[in-house]
């Protein structure tokens, strides 16, 4: 992933200003959800919905299964919470359960023990996956 963000991302799509601070992290999220939807044969992918207590950025919910569900989350690294990306890749999981995001995959009857869960950390052109 950092190979392809440091050959494809460009400063100004990565860095946000203060008129523009969710730029960069609608950014990630339409550049992430362009490279899963072409899983779209062997999932269901949804984007922004409601489940459990709060919004989630990405669902895939396996068309069959021999595949696990998929939940992933997108964060900026905001460098007055946290001090590295490690600690955002925590933040962004620790997301993941507080706010129940599995629910809707859980109700559909997915077990917990097939729900992959993935935080992803990005700052400018770096980027770490938990």
């Amino acid at each position: 992933m950092n190979k392809v963000a440091l050959a494809s991302f460009n400063y100004f799509d990565t860095e946000g200003n203060s008129s523009r601070r969710a730029e960069p992290e609608r950014f990630y999220h339409g550049f992430v959800l362009g490279l899963v939807v072409d899983l779209a044969d062997r999932y269901t992918i949804t984007s922004n919905r409601e489940s459990g207590f709060g919004r989630y950025d990405v669902i895939m919910e396996p068309r069959s299964e021999k595949d696990d569900a998929i939940i992933l989350e997108f964060k900026v690294h905001n460098h007055k919470k946290e001090k590295d990306l490690q600690d955002t890749v925590n933040a962004t999981l620790q997301q993941i359960e507080d706010k129940k995001y599995s629910a809707v995959l859980e109700t559909k009857g997915i077990v917990v023990k097939r729900i992959r869960k993935y935080g992803f950390a990005f700052e400018g052109k770096e980027v770490l996956i938990g």
